[in-house]
């Protein structure tokens, strides 16, 4: 049983590409409802709400709340392997233990981390984090889920939710925050940019605002017969039902969405790139071939 989901968080879409769905990324956030179409998923009308906020209509920060004081119960990851086809979960795992699908049914194993992992090698196995946040105030209990298997975005908001937690007293359902989209370009990424997700106090409010304002908002609910401390418990209950927390719809939109890049894009890049190349050399006056001569530079 995980937190009802009444909305989605995103970073990229999915395209129709030479009759394939492949996803591509965005340098904005998206809010859409759960439901798909061919032209993709439906807005939620809360994008179009803060957008209209937005300097040059892009969604880059977007203020929410969370529905747990857990930090655990606010964002769930893990090391996942789906199957590519049927979206599957076959294996998650922490670290250190996982759940893995065998010739003997559910079992439970030691989980050496995807890359020390025989069975999750080759890139089949991968982080993959869901983050739960409340945004506006139509459903208090609903939530709208971010997906992520980018390792930027899952450690920055494992952390950030660790600090939080401990500053705020454990008041972390009850602090203003907002989700902000950050870039950052590495060696692996050839200096491009890449896009990852924090989360961060709002702009207009100080720490020691926003500090106080949780312990106030978190005594006022109390008072009024709100038991945060028991929805926490219910939640981890209800987590605990399941070996696997997701089920194979899921899968599907996770491979569909994260996964695809990896295999037809990478080879039809990797095809034009070689053409390319060869074009360029076969044209170079520096090449053997055009000089006559048997050295090359």
């Amino acid at each position: 049983m995980t937190p009802p989901v009444i909305g989605r968080i995103s970073i990229g879409r999915v395209v129709e590409k030479n009759g394939k769905r492949l996803p591509e990324k965005d340098d904005q956030f998206t809010i859409t409802t759960q439901i798909q179409t061919k032209e993709g998923w439906l807005p939620h009308p809360l994008d179009d709400a803060l957008r209209q906020d937005t300097k040059g209509n892009k969604l880059r920060s977007i203020p929410v709340t969370l529905p747990f004081n857990d930090p655990d119960l606010n964002l769930r990851a893990e090391y996942t392997f789906f199957d590519r086809k049927s979206g599957r979960p076959l294996c998650a795992g922490n670290g250190e233990t996982c759940r893995r699908h065998t010739e003997n049914g559910l079992e439970s194993l030691p989980c050496p981390s995807p890359d020390l992992c025989d069975y999750g090698s080759h890139g089949l196995c991968k982080p993959y984090g869901r983050l739960y946040v409340r945004i506006g105030n139509d459903d208090e209990l609903g939530c709208f889920v971010f997906r992520t298997t980018g390792y930027n975005s899952i450690r920055t908001l494992a952390a950030r939710l660790r600090y939080f937690h401990a500053i705020s007293g454990g008041n972390l359902a009850t602090l203003p925050l907002e989700l902000k989209l950050r870039g950052k370009s590495t060696t692996q990424s050839h200096r491009a940019p890449i896009y990852y997700v924090d989360l961060t106090l709002r702009a207009d409010q100080p720490l020691k605002e926003a500090v106080t304002h949780a312990r106030e908002e978190a005594k006022g609910r109390e008072n009024l017969g709100i038991h945060q401390t028991e929805l926490d418990k219910v939640a981890q209950a209800g987590l605990l039902n399941a070996w696997f927390e997701y089920g194979e719809e899921e899968g599907l939109q996770v491979t569909e969405e994260f996964f695809q890049a990896e295999t037809a894009p990478k080879s039809e890049a990797n095809a034009q790139s070689t053409k390319k190349l060869k074009q360029k050399l076969t044209n170079s006056p520096l090449t053997p071939a055009a000089t006559g001569n048997n050295e090359s530079k």
